[in-house]
């Protein structure tokens, strides 16, 4: 509609102009060295209104001629990008699909297609990685380092890489500088404690998590769950290399952090004990035994006593059961008590309460202990061994992660090497 508008607009000019020099006729003289041309004022108006068509038509031809390479240049650029990044497109998809025919050619499409490395190298590592290339990946991902865009993601396929393989030094240089470059994310705290803890450097993997909590990477509460874990395996290693204050120190750390682990409260008392602090010793074991009952902290129980008379430890003992009533390992461990004392009949009642609430094989082992210690080996001792081998086993410190069990807990695995993943197993009442 406006285009119709202005052609009608121009025509309408034409023909008021045409009106306008038809009412005044005249004659147009050029005179140029020695030639004279007359001609009618119409006749001139439109020669020079055809010279100035044509000097129109010239200009637009002269532009055409000289923006047609670029105006080719771009838009056959224009097609490669569109190409490149369809392919790049296309080569995800089949990575995802675990397609890694697919996702090569796609990746090599897109890097003639495309030339830039920050958005095709990612697609080409992968591609080579669901080759079974490990080497064409890694020449990838170490392209990769030398651009911010893809650095933080180099470093991580850099750093499982390593692990893979055992390079310890190399994975913990690409946690560290990962962290460098994003201090706010998790997984570059949580990898690099992983591996100081791996290397039984406590302090240093302590450190790295105190980071991470600092900035919000990882919650409060799990960044101070496993720094618990960390600091009680420093304070055994203070312990084991003659620092006792150290020790002392660190394990009051990792209690404060996580009362109701129960390696943290064990270590904490048996080290308050050793220093002669037996009440405070107590109060520990009491406030992590009425949250977690666990038959490590009622042997500490026992060890933080400073009078070892076994009379004394049976009566210790009947306080541990009166203070969380139903608890099958303080039964156990007063019955314990009472054999050390020869009290045979206070025993066999509390292994019996253990065979109520958890019968596992503990309980009968130790029934045959009290009635060959009463009456000497007969069918009575016999009978508690039978029961023993069909009873289910006693509970073991266990790896969350690889399954494997363990007669004491650790930080780290020894199997797996997973870090804090050791826990105990829910055995009868709570």
């Amino acid at each position: 509609m406006r285009k119709s508008l202005i052609f009608f607009l121009k025509i309408g000019i034409l023909v008021a102009a045409a009106v306008w020099l038809a009412q005044r006729p005249g004659r147009v003289t050029i005179e140029w060295l020695e030639h004279v041309i007359e001609m009618p004022v119409g006749i001139g108006a439109i020669l020079v209104l055809l010279a100035a068509w044509m000097a129109a038509t010239i200009g637009r031809l002269w532009r055409i001629l000289r923006n047609g390479p670029g105006a080719f240049g771009r838009s056959r650029n224009a097609r490669r990008r569109e190409g490149g990044f369809r392919a790049l497109a296309q080569g995800w998809v089949a990575a995802s699909a675990g397609d890694a025919d697919i996702a090569t050619k796609s990746a090599k499409a897109a890097e003639k297609l495309l030339r830039e490395p920050s958005l095709t190298l990612p697609l080409s590592a992968r591609a080579a990685e669901l080759r079974g290339d490990a080497v064409a990946a890694s020449t990838a991902y170490k392209a990769m380092l030398g651009k911010p865009a893809t650095e933080l993601a180099a470093r991580r396929a850099l750093l499982t890489q390593a692990m893979e393989r055992g390079d310890r030094p190399a994975a913990l240089d690409h946690a560290r500088r990962a962290l460098e470059l994003r201090p706010k994310a998790d997984w570059p705290a949580k990898a690099l404690a992983e591996l100081e803890a791996g290397g039984g450097n406590w302090l240093e993997a302590d450190a790295a998590l105190v980071k991470a909590q600092k900035v919000k990477a990882l919650p409060k509460d799990d960044a101070g769950h496993r720094r618990a874990a960390l600091l009680i395996e420093e304070a055994r290693k203070a312990m084991a290399t003659g620092r006792p204050d150290q020790a002392l120190q660190s394990a009051q750390a990792a209690f404060d952090l996580d009362p109701a682990r129960v390696p943290a409260a064990a270590l904490l008392a048996r080290l308050l004990a050793k220093a002669g602090k037996h009440s405070k010793a107590v109060k520990v074991l009491e406030q992590a035994w009425r949250q977690s009952p666990h038959p490590d902290l009622a042997k500490v129980w026992g060890e933080a006593s400073a009078d070892q008379n076994p009379l004394t430890l049976v009566k210790r003992y009947e306080a541990l059961v009166a203070l969380k009533p139903g608890q099958a390992d303080a039964h156990f461990a007063l019955a314990e008590a009472a054999i050390n004392a020869k009290l045979w009949g206070v025993a066999r009642s509390h292994l019996d309460k253990v065979r109520e609430l958890a019968p596992t094989t503990r309980a009968y082992r130790r029934l045959a202990d009290v009635a060959r210690a009463e009456k000497g080996d007969g069918p009575e001792v016999q009978a508690y061994l039978n029961q023993a081998m069909s009873a289910p086993a006693d509970p073991r410190w266990r790896c969350t992660s690889c399954g494997t069990s363990h007669s004491d807990w650790h930080a780290v695995c020894d199997e797996c090497g997973a870090v804090d993943t050791i826990t105990w197993p829910k055995v009868g009442k709570a």
